[in-house]
């Protein structure tokens, strides 16, 4: 049973400044919710998203709270030195995510859409991250074990299998399918 809620916290009148983006941090294992009050001390803006799920000790189930990607967190900064060496030399972080020690602004639509997926308590899963051109594995239905090329036409995500031999393919279209890296 998963339950989802988010911790957010919305900017404040101060920290709403055009030019400041969404940056994905790394942090220690199982340090996201210190490192997401470190910021806050900073006085950043973050986003940490996690969900609910119950669990089963030796005596009794228990609901407990997990970040939904684990060893990361979101803070929202200016692409200045002086921001991102306030977010790097805070105690559990690593890095950010992206250009070594300078990070990879993340588009606001991508942090908006986790934070509607999880505010709107819509059913989720997690998947694995596959790029169009990938090699990748079907691994569900008549098609388990199939492997090709992941690609996109109008929306549509197909496989395409080839005979390299006869230099010939076919594209099977995988909506519906399981997919893994090859």
């Amino acid at each position: 049973m998963v339950a989802i809620t988010s911790s957010y916290e919305q900017p404040s009148a101060v920290q709403a400044v055009a030019g400041e983006s969404w940056y994905a941090v790394q942090t220690r294992a199982r340090h996201e919710r210190v490192v997401v009050q470190r910021f806050r001390e900073k006085g950043l803006t973050t986003f940490l998203p996690v969900y609910n799920e119950v669990r089963r000790w030796s005596d009794r189930w228990k609901s407990v709270e997990l970040p939904l990607f684990s060893c990361y967190v979101f803070v929202k900064i200016m692409a200045t030195n002086e921001d991102r060496l306030k977010v790097l030399r805070t105690d559990s972080v690593f890095d950010l995510v992206g250009v070594p020690r300078q990070g990879t602004p993340i588009p606001d639509e991508q942090i908006d859409a986790v934070r509607t997926i999880l505010t709107e308590r819509i059913n989720w899963e997690s998947y694995p991250f596959l790029k169009i051109g990938q090699r990748v594995r079907i691994r569900s239905g008549a098609l388990d074990g199939v492997e090709g090329i992941l690609i996109s036409r109008n929306g549509k995500r197909s496989v395409v299998v080839s005979v390299d031999t006869i230099q010939r393919s076919l594209a099977v279209r995988v909506e519906g399918y399981q997919l893994e890296a090859a």
